[in-house]
């Protein structure tokens, strides 16, 4: 067997030149950010590297490397974002409603405008994120939607209220469709889950942290001759522009850039990212290895308007946000409904949300541990179901706290694992950017709480005259999540028989007509990849 060639910094096989060193220089200049890319991909792709090359190297340490640096800004991010727009409920019960005005059918015309432009925003936002840089597009949308929701403070009415939440969605848009795809260009996908449970962890963290601060900021009532909750806005809105300027400076862009690692280091993260979801045969067999192809083209974005796994996947994903938009845009209102003060109710949405923390970590790690998606989903989908079940059975408030408390603490591990399983089955990044981006914008229509996604919404999940039991909107949840499941059952269907089929097609030598170029362009439509169950 030839011995595997040792990888050398200039990203050949042969020795480096003299004047390069490890800190992106070459000839005593400074390397562009360009320059930077090219050199990594350079390294990563050379003749005759193998996984081989780099075993010298500590993998463990470099994630945990990777972690330090990415994860906690990420989750820091994503707390802020969901804190500020699930806050609107938290200052409901509080008298927003009662100062401006407003009735019920008006309260939640300002939630579903939030989702129209949110679901807008999210495509047009991801491929600008990969045209531009993260450090640059992830502070810069937060910095607007700090601002809206500072000004959310100060409206005086609906129409400004409905305004505020029509801009606010537009600003929050790039965020959480932006770090999912971003995660993806760091980790491979059996590392993905676990990292994206730890920043979508953030958002059960906000509804637990949302609880806690109102509560405290409710006492400001007066402060300023302006009532409690516009403080919440107003104080939330200010931290958000604040971490934002900060973000600036923290936030790195892509590996091939990672000044915390070294050039060999980031092209061992590239070289995993670039020849994953393989079968192994193809991807060191005579054929040559085919990498992903991360180019920006625009038939990859139809591509991913035309994938059916997409589409399906919608259907799973309404299945888990519409119940999870339910609860943390209601859940102080269905407990306060139950016969709890404003304060109470607050405090009692807490341990929920840390249970829920806790679980999706708990969870997402055994995912990646046995590589498998759809199981864990599924389970947390019928957890889900018995939780809404039991708010319709009994009226009993005991009953009812206890079944919103199992569903969230199914619905938060599902969400994660939901949106890692799209992204880990398809490949190309300007497919799976586009891809996750649909993904999260088309689901993000079921955040809005209409009775149909397909009519005009004249009527909403959790009414104000239905309460305090709401049957109608739990029952509506549930009927999300049943189409979840067997919209999951048939996506593993389809995986199944396409995986055999590209078996059977690669036994009989069938990717000897294709070139590694070609297949690399097809994606995750080549033989050579494999659907993750």
């Amino acid at each position: 067997m030839e011995k595997p060639s040792t990888l050398k910094l200039d990203g050949t096989t042969d020795s480096p030149p003299p004047s390069f060193n490890a800190h992106d220089h070459y000839n005593g200049r400074k390397l562009t950010l360009a320059e930077q890319v090219a050199q990594v991909d350079a390294l990563a792709t050379a003749p005759g590297v193998t996984l081989a090359s780099f075993a010298h190297l500590d993998e463990k340490k470099i994630l945990r490397k990777m972690d330090l640096r990415l994860i906690p800004m990420l989750a820091l991010l994503y707390l802020l974002s969901f804190l500020d727009r699930g806050n609107i409920g938290n200052a409901k019960i509080e008298g927003l409603t009662e100062d401006l005005h407003i009735t019920g059918p008006q309260y939640n015309w300002c939630l579903t405008a939030f989702f129209f432009t949110y679901a807008a925003f999210e495509v047009p936002s991801n491929l600008l994120l990969k045209k531009l840089r993260p450090s640059i597009w992830l502070p810069t949308i937060m910095v607007a939607w700090g601002i809206v929701m500072t000004l959310m403070g100060i409206v005086q009415n609906f129409n400004g209220l409905l305004i505020a939440r029509i801009f606010l969605g537009v600003a929050e848009a790039g965020l959480f469709p932006g770090v999912a795809y971003y995660i993806t260009m760091w980790y491979c996908r059996h590392e993905a889950q676990t990292r994206q449970a730890l920043f979508f962890s953030a958002a059960s963290i906000a509804g637990a942290f949302s609880g806690l601060l109102a509560f405290g900021i409710a006492h400001m009532d007066g402060v300023g001759g302006l009532a409690g909750w516009r403080w919440i806005f107003i104080l939330e809105g200010i931290l958000t522009v604040l971490v934002a300027l900060l973000a600036y400076f923290v936030l790195f862009d892509f590996p091939e850039t990672a000044t915390f690692l070294t050039p060999e280091e980031r092209a061992f993260v590239v070289y995993r990212l670039k020849y994953q979801g393989q079968a192994e045969e193809e991807r060191e067999g005579a054929q040559g290895r085919v990498s992903q192809d991360d180019s920006f083209q625009w038939k990859y974005v139809k591509a991913a308007f035309l994938d059916w796994q997409i589409w399906l996947n919608v259907w799973v994903y309404w299945g888990i946000v519409a119940p999870l938009y339910g609860i943390s845009l209601f859940l102080p209102t269905i407990i306060k409904g139950l016969g709890y003060t404003s304060s109470t109710a607050q405090l009692l949405t807490v341990p929920i949300y840390i249970t829920a923390a806790v679980l999706a970590i708990a969870v997402a790690y055994a995912s990646d541990r046995y590589g498998k998606r759809s199981p864990f989903i599924l389970v947390c989908l019928c957890i889900m179901a018995v939780g809404f079940i039991m708010c319709i059975a009994s009226p009993k408030p005991g009953v009812v706290y206890a079944g919103v408390f199992i569903a969230a603490a199914a619905l938060y591990p599902a969400f994660p694992g939901n949106i890692t399983w799209l992204s880990n089955n398809l490949a190309g990044s300007t497919k799976r950017a586009t891809g996750q981006a649909l993904q999260i914008a088309l689901g993000n229509l079921a955040g809005e709480p209409s009775l149909t996604l397909f009519a005009a919404m004249a009527s909403n999940f959790y009414r104000s005259k239905d309460a305090p039991h709401y049957k109608l909107g739990h029952a509506l949840e549930l009927a999300f999540i049943v189409a979840g499941i067997l919209a999951l059952l048939l996506i593993v269907f389809n995986y199944r028989r396409i995986n055999a089929k590209r078996e059977r097609q690669l036994a009989e030598g069938g990717h000897a007509g294709y070139s590694p170029e070609e297949l690399s362009a097809l994606g995750d439509r080549a033989m050579t990849f494999r659907y993750m169950l």
